[in-house]
Formats: C-alpha cells, sequence, structure tokens
C-alpha cells in the first residue's frame, strides 16, 4: 500500500510544527484499592508510585515528535516549582523549551489524577484561567513572530484549553501572520474563543464542543445534521475543513464536498485524556503535507483510538499506526 499513496510517512519527518496553547503539568499518583474508609464511604489508595507527564498542548508537541516531525511549542507556565518540572519533562523528551515563558503572576497548570490500576478515582486541578496579562501576552507574540522568522514552519496549531494563553489578541494576529505566510493552520477549540478562529484552515471541535454553539440538533449518526453543522461553521469562520471527532461513533471531516463519516475500530478503552491532542497533531501534519480530507481523518481517527488504550495523557507509536493505517 505504501507505493499506492500520493505521501510517505517519512514525508512527515520534514515538517516543522509551531504549537501554540494552553500546556498543564500531568501527575499520576499511583496505589491499589483493597477497603473503603471507615471515615468517610470513600476508597482507600494504597500510593505505589508516582508520575508526572507533559499535558495540553505540550502533549500535543509529544504526538508531534512521535510522527517524526519537529515541534516547537510556544506557551506559558509558572515560576513555580511545576513549572520547574514541567521544563525537566521537556528536556528528558529532547523538545525544544525556548518558546516557553516563565510568568511570576500565574501558577504552571497541573493536574494530579489518582490512580488504581487503569481505573481513574480522582482529579485535582490547580490552575487559574483569566487572560494573559497585555505585556506576557506581547512577549509571548513576540517569541512566537521570531520563531517564524528563523524557522522554517509548514503548520500552526491552536490547541485550546480555556486557561487564557490563547487570547482574542494572540488568535487573531497569528492567524493574520500564518495568511501573510501562507502557512496552514489548525486548532482544537474551546468554548470561551471557540468562533474566534476566522480564515482557520482546519477547525476541529468535538461533538459536546460544537452542540453547546450550534442552534439546531446534531445527531453523530446522521449525516445530513453533521453536514449542516459543518456548513454553519464554514459560514461563521471560512475554514477550508472541519474534522469533528464524535467520540466512539468516529469522525466527521468535511471540506465543501458535502463530508463523510470515518467509523472508529473497535477497540478496549482504558482513557479518552489526550485522544483530541493526537487527533489534532495528525491531523495537521496531514494538512501541511496536502493529504486528503478524507485520508486525513481515517489516520487521525486510527491514532486517536490507539491512545484511548493507554491508561492516562500518552503520545501516539507511529509504527502502530503505520500497522493500522495499512490495514485499514
Amino acid at each position: 500500500m505504501e507505493t499506492q499513496r500520493a505521501w510517505k510517512w517519512s514525508d512527515f519527518e520534514r515538517l516543522t510544527a509551531l504549537i501554540i496553547g494552553d500546556v498543564m503539568l500531568d501527575r499520576y499518583l499511583y496505589g491499589t484499592v483493597e477497603r473503603i474508609s471507615p471515615e468517610a464511604p470513600v476508597p482507600v489508595v494504597q500510593f505505589t508510585g508516582r508520575e508526572n507527564r507533559l499535558g495540553g498542548a505540550a502533549n500535543v508537541a509529544l504526538n508531534i515528535k512521535a510522527m517524526g516531525a519537529t515541534p516547537l511549542l510556544c506557551s506559558v507556565i509558572g515560576a513555580d516549582a511545576a513549572g520547574e518540572e514541567f521544563l525537566e519533562l521537556m528536556r528528558q523528551h529532547e523538545l525544544p523549551t525556548e518558546g516557553i515563558l516563565q510568568c511570576p503572576d500565574r501558577p504552571t497548570t497541573a493536574k494530579t489524577r489518582v490512580m488504581a490500576g487503569a481505573q481513574h478515582l480522582l482529579r485535582i486541578d490547580e490552575e487559574i484561567t483569566h487572560d494573559l496579562a497585555p505585556d506576557d501576552e506581547q512577549q509571548l507574540l513576540d517569541t512566537a513572530f521570531q520563531l517564524l522568522e528563523r524557522l522554517a514552519v509548514q503548520v500552526i496549531i491552536f490547541q485550546d484549553y480555556n486557561k487564557g494563553v490563547l487570547t482574542r489578541q494572540v488568535i487573531e494576529r497569528l492567524l493574520a501572520e500564518a495568511s501573510r505566510r501562507q502557512i496552514p493552520t489548525a486548532v482544537d477549540p474551546k468554548d470561551r474563543n471557540f468562533w474566534a478562529f476566522k480564515g482557520v484552515s482546519l477547525f476541529k471541535p468535538n461533538l459536546k464542543e460544537i452542540r453547546r454553539q450550534y442552534p439546531g440538533v446534531i445527531q453523530p449518526a446522521d449525516l445530513a445534521s453533521l453536514q449542516a453543522a459543518a456548513a454553519f461553521i464554514r459560514a461563521r469562520l471560512g475554514n477550508h475543513i472541519s474534522l469533528i471527532t464524535l467520540s466512539d461513533k468516529g469522525i466527521f471531516v468535511e471540506a465543501g464536498d458535502g463530508g463523510c463519516l470515518i467509523p472508529t475500530q473497535p477497540r478496549i478503552i482504558a482513557d479518552v485524556s489526550g485522544a483530541g491532542d493526537t487527533v489534532i497533531s495528525v491531523a495537521s501534519l496531514a494538512l501541511a503535507l496536502g493529504i486528503a480530507p478524507r485520508e486525513m481523518a481515517l489516520l487521525a481517527n486510527l491514532a486517536g483510538g490507539q491512545v484511548c488504550e493507554k491508561p492516562g495523557v500518552a503520545p501516539l507509536d507511529r509504527r502502530l499506526l503505520a500497522h493500522e493505517y495499512d490495514k485499514s
């Protein structure tokens, strides 16, 4: 099948992606549960270990790297212990840190998950979510523009978790710069700035997100309702491709052609955390290579399903993705 495609897996290795958005530290506390607490009707977790992972837009960077491409990550973290842990993880994964700004007025977003085996018992979030201060906003933009000036970038990815990094000013100025440089853009949106990404190339909401924004009814198995939602998105944003993830129902992709629905493969789901990061990573690289929308959606759907088989936030395995894609 490799020779029948217009692209090769090695083509991903010549791409560089600029990723801008909210990053976070994903902490995991592991243990076992054998009894219920006598103090309250809650499980007692016998602690066995801990692990820190990169999350949010940093997980997009990990997935970009896993595909063989080069990630450039721009974001803001705190000047705190969690921020130092985050930077150390970046270095351990051999990810460049030049686009990461440390702000003394904002804590590093951290999500602590308590796990019993593969079962997720509890999550504790430490964060603030208001927009960046104007000075920090300008410094982030300056950093992104410097990277674009110095390095050849084939796609810009906006990864929004509503934590305040992707302000309206950041979004609008980077989209304008991408248009000026003729760089394709992709966004994984959240509610606050859902309709701010006018002119974006690839728009990737999930079903819950678009249902909150769309005045009509969307049914994941109803192609007509998905087509109507995609038409609504295009009318608001002027985007080229809409990619709507439908959880266990698959992915709908539309590029002015009526669109199609790509179903999921049967899988044993361990954890859906980070699946959206994986989908936008693979779809964005496919966009940069000019891969046809249906192929893009198939690749992204397989990649998102793959990481759902792993507990916690984890990047994809390109070798396994290639094997599954070549069988599809």
